[in-house]
């Protein structure tokens, strides 16, 4: 009777908030083609940013200050290892037999090996990490991204990124642990662990943006497009988003002191949001372009003191 009562409830939660939604986007078309609801998707926006100031933000400050590094990278290595097997069969989903096939072997050595995955052996072995989820794979045939919304809890996601991530959670070894208990105590942890490793970087979105929510939306949109065509997406001006950053006082290059080593330019370009620790290529373009900020302080300094244009950013957000 009781697990009858809670079924109903939530029927009745879920027939409400589809009901929701559909009003609003009845109602919420702003003229912006890529974000018809953005009033519900600010007001949902607002409520994920309010739960985290209060809760994981505090409580992510507090582990990263309790546990030390070593023991944080094999909590971060275990679910990553767990991840694998979402991305192994994604994978396998869009044909990439071989990626599929390096997917397993990463699951393979780093449970044995590695230690149920707290020590990530594969990579040091050359099996390359990938990222791939449901929804990329919607991508990969053919399925439009649809308009963008953001998630309770989740964070930013689309009409397609959704059904993938509905997909996604219900492929998760994590989602069938039993007892009850465990399986939140591995969630919990995970999104803890998640979190302290945005600490450092979170902070972008308060000292560059102009709007929070735009900069994540705009963000989150092209590094979706970027992924879905394993970094070359064809080249189509309409898709072209413009990312505003805040002007830095007193500067004749208004560059937030995180964006030093990024490359900046005035052409088009795409932006990496990411969970995901920096590959190993990642880290060299970032490098090389840190070495040619620094080699070039006259030419920054005589540009003209107006907002730049992004050309490449690794922000660690939600998918």
């Amino acid at each position: 009777m009781a697990t009858y009562t809670r079924s109903a409830r939530w029927r009745a939660l879920l027939v409400c908030g589809l009901g929701s939604l559909v009003l609003c986007s009845g109602c919420a078309t702003n003229g912006n083609p890529r974000d018809p609801l953005e009033p519900l998707n600010r007001g949902i926006y607002h409520f994920n940013d309010g739960v985290d100031n209060l809760l994981v933000k505090p409580a992510s400050i507090l582990y990263r200050g309790v546990v030390p590094e070593i023991a944080r990278t094999g909590v971060s290595n275990f679910f990553s290892n767990i991840n694998d097997v979402i991305v192994a069969l994604n994978n396998l989903l869009q044909g990439k037999l071989t990626h599929a096939i390096s997917d397993v072997g990463r699951i393979a050595i780093n449970t044995t090996a590695g230690l149920l995955g707290v020590i990530d052996v594969a990579t040091e072995v050359g099996l390359e990490k990938h990222n791939e989820d449901f929804g990329q794979t919607l991508g990969y045939w053919g399925i439009g991204i649809g308009p963008y919304l953001v998630l309770p809890f989740v964070g930013p996601s689309s009409f397609r990124d959704g059904v993938g991530w509905l997909v996604d959670f219900y492929t998760d070894p994590v989602t069938y642990v039993d007892p009850s208990r465990d399986r939140n105590i591995l969630w919990g942890t995970r999104i803890i662990s998640r979190r302290t490793e945005l600490l450092d970087t979170s902070t972008i979105l308060d000292t560059a943006a102009l709007d929070p929510y735009e900069f994540l939306r705009d963000a989150y949109l092209q590094r979706r497009r970027n992924l879905v065509h394993d970094g070359n997406p064809p080249p189509d001006t309409d898709e072209d988003i413009d990312i505003k950053v805040k002007p830095r006082p007193g500067a004749a290059t208004p560059l937030p002191f995180m964006f030093t080593s990024l490359e900046v330019d005035h052409a088009p370009f795409s932006v990496l949001v990411s969970g995901e620790p920096l590959t190993p290529a990642q880290e060299e373009a970032r490098e090389r372009a840190s070495r040619s900020s620094r080699e070039a302080p006259s030419a920054r300094q005589s540009a003209p003191a107006q907002p730049p244009r992004i050309s490449r950013i690794w922000l660690p957000v939600s998918r």
